[in-house]
């Protein structure tokens, strides 16, 4: 029976999901296999807690994490007064104190949050680079780059309210993105997949600024799209492979885990194994790893965000499984290295 879209489409809280998650216990696989987590969050809010303990007890679940990057997550960490634009400038600073508290060693042997990904509203165009300066100094020297949400469609996948569309091809969003480059800054790109041709027309505008795919770009599994995965892959590939044609860009490959992406794992009485994962996933990332090579790609966890499917130690073995017959010089660059380069991360 097909699920409403209420249900299909909206995440679990954390107090939910954390029991849920722990009914799917899994050894690590590859235990040695050094791992920079190039995508993960931290928040306060109304989806429940995930700071620095959920954080720190995540990453000592087995697998050999040397480091993570934070990317930015919304407005719960921002500064509650002064001006509008420089208010994300909190959650770099709340990010960068994680940080701190990490590199006491304290929480693990893992660099939590060792590089931070913050946000600018790029539609201010040139009056962006003094928030891009207060991010940079609010960093202490771990801020790599800014994230902008550039995702829209027609069906049920909305970020509402904010939500605007066409943001790759605005002007004052392309003035803003100017400053990227000069500050040192690297960009990454959350789009859906419809939206790929867009990025790839900001990329032939600037070829020489890094700019980070996200979540394989973003393939869509839910109304408009859903029972149509074939049709979607179809486009959504083909996406990819003209993404890959800009040496520029690389992609986190993983963010399969959120519910967007329609295979209701979410929705399941007890998390699947990480060999169904795999199984699931495996077109999506061999795809990527195929078009960027091993060397433009990160393998990266989206948590908590992807804790909608499964824990944290089985997404890592379902992600393994995966790239089961690489190399050891390709896992190297897939789990640590590339993330390492892209992200200037002294590990």
């Amino acid at each position: 029976m097909a699920q409403p879209q209420s249900l299909r489409t909206t995440p679990r809280k954390l107090a939910e999901l954390g029991p849920w998650t722990k009914l799917r216990a899994e050894p690590a696989l590859e235990p040695e296999l050094p791992i920079i987590d190039p995508h993960h969050h931290v928040w306060h809010d109304e989806r429940g807690r995930y700071l620095i303990d959920e954080l720190a007890e995540d990453v000592a679940t087995g697998h050999n994490f040397v480091a993570t990057v934070f990317v930015q997550t919304g407005q719960n960490m921002y500064r509650a007064g002064g001006p509008e634009e420089m208010k994300p400038v909190g959650e770099v600073e709340y990010v960068n104190g994680i940080a701190a508290m990490s590199a006491s060693g304290r929480f693990g042997k893992a660099r939590l949050c060792a590089g931070i990904v913050g946000f600018a509203d790029l539609r201010l165009g040139d009056k962006v680079k003094p928030v891009l300066e207060a991010l940079i100094a609010a960093g202490n020297g771990r801020l790599r780059g800014i994230r902008y949400n550039m995702t829209w469609d027609v069906g049920h996948a909305k970020f509402a309210p904010h939500q605007v569309r066409h943001l790759a091809l605005d002007a004052a969003v392309r003035k803003g993105f100017a400053h990227l480059n000069p500050l040192g800054l690297c960009f990454d790109a959350w789009l859906f997949h419809p939206q790929l041709p867009e990025l790839a027309d900001l990329l032939r505008a600037y070829p020489e600024t890094p700019v980070i795919l996200n979540h394989v770009g973003g393939p869509l599994g839910i109304e408009p799209y859903a029972g149509k995965r074939a049709e979607v892959f179809a486009i959504w590939s083909g996406n990819i492979r003209e993404l890959a044609k800009f040496p520029n860009v690389t992609c986190k490959v993983g963010g399969l885990g959120m519910p967007r992406c329609g295979w209701d794992f979410h929705l399941r009485e007890t998390p699947p194994a990480s060999e169904e994962l795999a199984a699931a996933w495996r077109p999506y990332i061999e795809t990527c790893i195929e078009a960027f090579g091993s060397k433009r790609c990160m393998m990266e966890s989206n948590f908590p965000v992807d804790k909608n499917t499964c824990g944290y130690a089985v997404l890592w073995n379902a992600l393994k499984r995966i790239t089961q017959g690489c190399s050891m010089e390709e896992k190297a660059a897939l789990y640590r290295d590339t993330a390492a380069r892209v992200y200037r991360l002294a590990i």
